[in-house]
This record gives structure tokens, sequence and C-alpha cells, in this order.
């Protein structure tokens, strides 16, 4: 059964980064592209069902990824790591007081230029969340059970700037989580 030290043993264990174009090797990353620094939480929480992940539905007024599913999270502002960006990003966007880090996962390159670090987070009290309305429209969870199952993951396609690209989906009722953070939790687990 999935637990706390199982996540933690993930973070711990050896292996390499992830990236957009792991399923499209014919897509070419840009020649002399320069990655910016980003980091996402990976939130998880107890309920009657088992652990659960907190995610999150990007606001539709927002310039980039409206709508989509995705952990909060953003760029690494100043002389802040990977765990204080990750947990300031996760205050902002939903007020999230705390939670104890079990670690970070290798980073994921973007399509869209972020090397973005992955951090598991355990929530170890109950969590309201209260969105930040101009970035998060819902807050809302789903079994770790669910995204830790590499059978509930489908490869699908969709033209990019001229090329078919293929990423992961892994579809939970009403939320189509894909992409960026679809690909993170594959990696999550794959290391499980």
């Amino acid at each position: 059964m999935l637990d706390i030290n199982a996540l933690r043993a993930a973070c711990a264990a050896e292996g390499t980064g992830s990236s957009d174009y792991d399923l499209s090797p014919e897509v070419a990353a840009p020649a002399g592209r320069t990655l910016r620094a980003a980091a996402v939480l990976i939130a998880v929480q107890d309920s009657t069902r088992g652990l659960e992940l907190v995610l999150t539905k990007r606001s539709s007024k927002l310039k980039h990824h409206p709508g989509q599913i995705a952990f909060p999270g953003g760029k690494v502002d100043g002389d802040e790591d990977d765990i204080t960006a990750a947990l300031r990003e996760a205050r902002e966007e939903i007020g999230l007081a705390g939670a104890d880090v079990l670690g970070t996962l290798p980073p994921h390159e973007t399509v869209t230029g972020f090397n973005v670090t992955p951090v598991l987070a355990h929530i170890p009290a109950p969590f309201a969340p209260v969105p930040e309305p101009g970035e998060v429209e819902e807050v809302f969870n789903v079994p770790m059970s669910h995204v830790m199952t590499p059978a509930n993951y489908i490869i699908e396609r969709r033209m990019w700037r001229g090329n078919w690209r293929q990423f992961y989906t892994v579809p939970y009722g009403p939320y189509y989580i894909w992409g960026a953070t679809a690909r993170m939790l594959r990696g999550l687990a794959e290391r499980l």
C-alpha cells in the first residue's frame, strides 16, 4: 500500500529527469534555449480513501495554460531554492500554510522553456484550500492510487508548432490531467 515512507523513498531513488519531448523524439527542443527555473508542489494528504493528491484547475482568465489542471507552482524567484519556491507558490495559490517536505524528484523540462523541480510534500493536518481567484478556479483531490497506477495513463497526441507531439494523460472524472503534470506524476509512479 502506498504510504509516506514509499513516497520519501521514491524521492531518494536514483534516476534522471523527464521532458515534454520524451514521447516525441522527432520534435526537437529549440537550439540554444535557456531554461528558466520553476518548482511545483506535489502535495498529498490523508483521507478515508488513503492518500490523495491536491491539484488545481487554473483560471480560464489566465494568459498561459488557462483552465488546465496543474500543481501549485511557478518560477523560482531571486535567491529562492526549489523547495522554498514550491511552498511559496502553494501558499499564494491555494492557501497552504505548511507541509512536510518528503524530498524532490528529478527536474522536468517543458516545451514552454522551464526546468521544473517537483517537490513532494505531505499535508499533516486537515486542509481547507483557499483558491487565489486570479490564478486558481478550483482545488480538488485525486486518489494517489489512481495516478500511481501506470495502466491509468493514456498516450495522446496533438499538433503543436507544426508537428505532432505525444503526451501522457491520466483522466480522473471530469478532470483532464495531461502534459507536464501527467508526465511528472507518471515519473513518480515509475519510481514506486
